[in-house]
């Protein structure tokens, strides 16, 4: 039997037979241009729901592609032009950021338009779900507050996952900063759980993102602050109640710490399903960040499409 059907009888088995709508999720980094990465992991995940349609006809099926567009830019893409605009802005979310192509309202925007125009093109269904808007529309709130009613076990859990100089400044809450509007400048200095609220300090230097000195109180709420990426990822599965979801084998650890997570924050984890990356002509994984990647158009240039879904429904791993 084919490897979807197999995952689409692993979500049938938790699902319990009973329940009759079924979350699918993929996420995408709005950081670069979407590649041929990204057309994989949608297309695989598709192929788990045609299957599991097969199996459970009645069922209500939803893809949820997000995007993490609330981001800050860490680095700039050689493939995406007006450096020099953008270096100011390393550190900002990215919804937060001039579109360096001058045609949208910001880079998450232009990169988001990219993605759904993108999908669109090989009739994929799906609902498109913003980071940002998720925020800052209290989609995430709810969540929010339980990770900080938990925040002790959220932080025990997590800081033995990194190197002891980084475990006394770790905080899974990461403000957004209301003078330069920087997110990876802001470090916490104190934590209120009673009323939801944290102090923060904007000084920090890492990658170059110039941090303005800036000393605030925030929410943790509405947008005004993200958590950090394997926190935000248990935050998806338990505001949207997902139940699959895929993912590179990069983030093979990264899914064992945000199922820990979501069950903490009182979640119920997807199943999950690791599959091997695309690498570059050196060995590297592609990336939207680098600029490194494999564009649909030019794989058409070579072969078929037909002949990237046969590949992408043999052996995935």
């Amino acid at each position: 039997m084919l490897w979807p059907f197999e995952e689409a009888k692993k979500i049938i088995f938790k699902k319990d037979k009973l329940a009759n709508n079924v979350v699918f999720e993929t996420g995408y980094g709005p950081s670069g241009l979407p590649h041929i990465g990204t057309f994989a992991e949608v297309a695989r995940t598709i192929f788990v729901m045609k299957a599991y349609n097969e199996l459970m006809p009645d069922s209500n099926l939803e893809l949820i592609v997000f995007s993490d567009d609330m981001d800050g830019l860490r680095s700039l893409p050689d493939n995406i032009p007006n450096h020099d605009l953008l270096c100011q802005y390393l550190g900002t979310p990215l919804s937060a950021i001039p579109d360096p192509y001058g045609t949208e309202k910001s880079f998450a925007t232009h990169m988001n338009n990219q993605l759904q125009d993108f999908l669109n093109a090989y009739g994929f269904k799906y609902h498109f779900q913003s980071s940002t808007d998720a925020y800052c529309h209290g989609l995430f709130n709810e969540g929010l507050q339980r990770i900080m009613d938990n925040y002790d076990k959220i932080r025990n859990l997590f800081i033995k996952t990194i190197s002891k100089e980084k475990r006394d400044s770790w905080s899974p809450f990461f403000p957004i900063c209301d003078k330069c509007g920087k997110i990876y400048t802001t470090r916490i200095i104190n934590v209120d759980q009673k009323k939801y609220k944290i102090r923060y300090i904007c000084d920090m230097t890492d990658g170059n993102y110039n941090p303005c000195g800036h000393i605030g109180d925030s929410s943790i709420f509405d947008g005004k602050c993200k958590v950090g990426w394997k926190i935000d990822w248990a935050l998806r599965w338990y505001a949207f109640k997902v139940d699959y979801e895929m993912h590179g084998k990069d983030l093979m650890d990264s899914a064992v710490l945000s199922k820990k997570i979501c069950n903490i924050i009182y979640g119920t984890p997807p199943i999950t399903y690791k599959y091997e990356l695309f690498l570059d002509e050196k060995g590297a994984k592609i990336s939207k960040k680098i600029g490194n990647g494999i564009s649909m158009e030019e794989w058409l240039s070579y072969a078929p499409i037909g002949a990237l879904l046969h590949f992408l429904l043999s052996n995935p791993n």
